[in-house]
């Protein structure tokens, strides 16, 4: 089966210009600038590479940003505290704080404390909650990137047997909802699943996010699947690589994602989307 590659890349770059295009229209009515504030604990170089590329797409597409840096031993409460001024930023119309978080620190306690129409990671309780209703206003980024790339392939989601694999809040179980939403048939999977492999080989729509590298085998896929790699994982080469055996599996897949240049770019890109969207609804 031939396959094809879902550019990632290129369909993230197309959002960004038609965001430039509507944050221009915003301004010359009148109205602020998309605001973004990035919040960073630590030292993690990983984590101070996606902050820097957060803040350069913020200024690529028109928004005003913001970032904060503390040190790893920040308390609790400053980061409250810097929270609640940023919920009374009138120019700050999203708030981001740059997870994983030291342990001392209590993460779900500080994305409670973020303002619901200002969370435009999608993980509040409030927005989670309501992209369960499927009455969804902030979503949670990677989930609503991966979204628009299973819509970019012109395949119809109604009806499709999806698997995912992985069920952590920040993708997983979100990704889940998302596809129950576009009526799919979901099944998600987790560490406990009874072979694995089964589940995989009747889907239509794999979506892989477990962060082990080549994971998910090649000769898993069904024919004429559609598969979306999750994972980013760096090898002892210094290679990137998913959790599925993306070689093996273009032997099967119809539509499959890479990596690097497949979910990753996507992610910040719904992630301006959002700060877009908050932007409007705090104007309205």
């Amino acid at each position: 089966m031939t396959f094809q590659k879902i550019d990632g890349k290129k369909i993230a770059s197309e959002l960004r210009v038609n965001i430039k295009k509507q944050t221009e229209r915003r301004i010359a009515h009148g109205l602020a600038k998309p605001g973004l504030a990035v919040i960073l604990v630590g030292e993690n170089p990983a984590s101070e590479v996606y902050v820097r590329n957060k803040c350069n797409a913020c200024e690529e597409v028109g928004f005003y940003s913001l970032s904060k840096t503390f040190p790893y031993g920040v308390t609790e409460q400053e980061l409250l505290a810097l929270i609640d001024e940023l919920n009374n930023n009138s120019s700050i119309h999203g708030i981001l704080v740059q997870l994983p978080l030291p342990e001392h620190i209590n993460e779900e306690k500080i994305i409670e404390a973020i303002d619901p129409l200002k969370d435009v990671d999608g993980f509040h309780p409030y927005n989670i909650g309501r992209l369960a209703l499927r009455m969804p206003i902030l979503r949670p980024c990677t989930p609503k990137g991966i979204m628009t790339l299973l819509k970019s392939t012109g395949i119809p989601l109604e009806g499709k047997e999806a698997v995912v694999i992985g069920a952590s809040n920040i993708v997983g179980r979100p990704v889940s909802l998302e596809l129950l939403m576009a009526r799919c048939t979901v099944t998600t999977c987790h560490s406990r699943t009874v072979d694995l492999a089964a589940h995989v080989k009747r889907a239509d729509i794999i979506i892989a996010a477990v962060g082990i590298p080549g994971f998910v085998k090649g000769e898993w896929v069904k024919p004429g699947a559609v598969v979306i790699d999750v994972g980013i994982n760096r090898l002892e080469t210094g290679k990137l690589a998913g959790d599925v055996d993306y070689q093996a599996a273009t032997k099967n897949a119809s539509w499959i994602t890479p990596v690097p240049g497949g979910v990753g770019p996507m992610t910040i890109a719904s992630l301006l989307e959002n700060t877009l969207q908050a932007a409007e609804l705090q104007s309205d």
